[in-house]
């Protein structure tokens, strides 16, 4: 990730930019064919079972 690229939670459009340098520690990555996803902690919690399951994401 370069540091010039805006980072927001791929569900809820929360820019990390806006997090203090704590709460961005928690935000979730994943990385596939088309790129870098990232979720927002409040996000991460609400689909931690659909990430552990390794559901879809057009399914959460």
């Amino acid at each position: 990730m370069s540091t010039s690229e805006p980072v927001r939670c791929e569900r809820c459009g929360r820019d990390r930019a806006e997090d203090t340098d704590a709460e961005a520690l928690a935000w979730a990555s994943d990385t596939d064919d088309s790129g870098t996803h990232w979720l927002c902690p409040s996000c991460a919690r609400r689909h931690v079972r659909d990430i552990e399951g390794k559901l879809p994401r057009e399914y959460w």
